[in-house]
Order: structure tokens, then C-alpha cells, then sequence
């Protein structure tokens, strides 16, 4: 895979004991349906990446590159998820997605909105120096045993624009606090940054998110998250991240090196 998956799990502390559900959540960028990817085309990739989200038994999957025509494809082949996402190009099914999978049968779909990393997010676009499109989508979902709700946010930085990085956190903590109104939040993404990046310490920092990789006791991390499809060099940085809001507690964190034919 381009990017290597980051795994977290959790628990939704303000339950009472008893009800307490563990979260494993993931988030994982699809590398988009690219024709010149030779030797690692989509159609090739698509089952194994299916197979590595069922296998390590996600409950929720933030996803990252992914076209419409992939979305579905990993729906068809896991038909015990659902997922949400609109194309960032024109708010429907054009262009790249942060689409957010989740187990149907642990959560239902309370509700569910898209904001764009610019200074007009309620409209297609990018803003400051970034390069291309970016969005952010996000879900409210309700668990089913314990009927708790919980909101998930998806977002992709802007790979070129440092300026657009940075106000893209200020952006999206405002966003998440309108939208969850202080309610339990998890936070996913491919940020194109690492934990010294100024984006980073903003969201760090704040007091509203904390990354999952700081608040366990034994991180697995052998590398970092970002491959190219050189499996034979890979990066020491970790560029996908995700955070927790209070209301959780983290037991494991993990960036997982899964790879396909080698």
C-alpha cells in the first residue's frame, strides 16, 4: 500500500463500566485509482486492502484518496460496512474522498456533514497556498448496545501548502467544536505532516484533541506511514494521525506495515 495504516483502539469513558464498548479505529489513505500505478493498480490492490480492514477488525476506517469507484468496490466487498463521503471536487461523487467506513451492526448513522479546508468551506474549493481541493467529512454515529453517540472527523492536508496546513487546524477545531457542541470526537487523517509540523502542535497543543500515539503505554511504531510503494525504504515519519477527545481513553496504537506481493 502507499500509506501504511495507523491503528488505535479505545474506549468511550463517560459510560458507566458496564457499558463501555472498545473503538478500533483506523485511518488509511487508499492511494487513489491511478492508471499509471503499474504494478500496484487498484483493481490488485482493492481485495487485499478489503481483506487487511476486515482482518484487523476495525470498527470505524477514516479513509483517505479514495475515487467513487473504489469506495464502492470496498463496499462490495464489505457488506457489514457503511460509509460516508462526498467527492471533493463537486460535493457529490467527483474527485478524491475522505470517506468514513463503520461496522453497521455496532453504529447507526445519526447524522453527517463535509466541510472544505478554505476560507469558503461550505463550498468546493481550496484556500491560502494550497494546491489542490481538500475537505473534511465527518459522521455522528450512535452505538447501538450502549445508544451513546459519538461524532468521527476525516480530513486530508494539503501535501504542498504549509500556510493551508496550518490554517486548516484552526479551521477544523472551530468546525468541530460548532458541529460536536462538546461531545465525544475522534479525529482521523493523512495530514502530510509530522509531530513537529506547526498544524500539528496547534491541534497537540489545544485542549479540545489529543493524538492516540502519546496516551498509551507501549505504541508499536517501527516506521512511519508513508511508503511511496517502496517497501524496501520506508519513511521514518508518521504523517496519518488520530486524535482523541476527553471523553475517550486509548489502550493501544499501532502504525501497521501490512503490505501485498512483498
Amino acid at each position: 500500500m502507499k500509506k501504511i495504516t495507523i491503528i488505535a483502539a479505545c474506549m468511550l469513558i463517560n459510560l458507566l463500566a458496564a457499558q463501555a464498548q472498545q473503538i478500533t479505529i483506523g485511518t488509511f489513505n487508499l492511494r487513489y485509482d491511478n492508471p499509471g500505478d503499474t504494478g500496484n493498480l487498484w483493481k490488485d490492490r482493492a481485495p487485499i486492502a478489503a481483506a487487511l480492514i476486515r482482518f484487523h477488525g476495525f470498527d470505524i476506517v477514516g479513509t483517505q484518496e479514495g475515487l467513487r469507484n473504489q469506495l464502492n468496490d470496498l463496499q462490495k466487498d464489505l457488506p457489514e460496512y457503511g460509509f460516508y463521503g462526498i467527492g471533493r471536487d463537486d460535493g457529490r461523487s467527483k474527485g478524491e474522498h475522505s470517506a468514513i467506513f463503520y461496522k453497521k451492526e455496532k453504529y447507526d448513522l445519526q447524522q453527517s456533514g463535509d466541510f472544505w479546508l478554505s476560507e469558503t468551506p461550505e463550498k468546493p474549493g481550496f484556500g491560502w497556498d494550497a494546491r489542490i481541493n481538500r475537505i473534511c467529512s465527518w459522521v455522528q454515529l450512535r452505538d447501538r448496545k450502549t445508544t451513546k453517540s459519538f461524532y468521527v472527523f476525516n480530513v486530508h492536508y494539503d501535501h504542498r501548502g504549509v500556510q493551508a496546513r496550518v490554517e486548516s487546524s484552526k479551521l477544523l477545531v472551530r468546525k468541530i467544536e460548532e458541529i460536536a457542541r462538546g461531545g465525544a470526537v475522534i479525529l482521523t487523517g493523512d495530514f502530510n505532516g509530522n509531530h513537529q509540523s506547526e498544524w500539528y502542535r496547534f491541534i497537540q497543543n489545544g485542549t479540545l484533541l489529543k493524538d492516540v500515539l502519546w496516551q498509551v503505554d507501549h505504541p508499536y511504531r517501527n516506521n512511519g506511514s508513508f511508503n511511496s510503494f517502496k517497501t524496501g525504504n520506508p519513511s521514518e515519519d508518521i504523517i496519518d494521525h488520530i486524535f482523541l477527545s476527553k471523553h475517550f481513553t486509548a489502550t493501544r496504537y499501532g502504525v501497521l506495515t501490512d503490505t501485498y506481493h512483498g
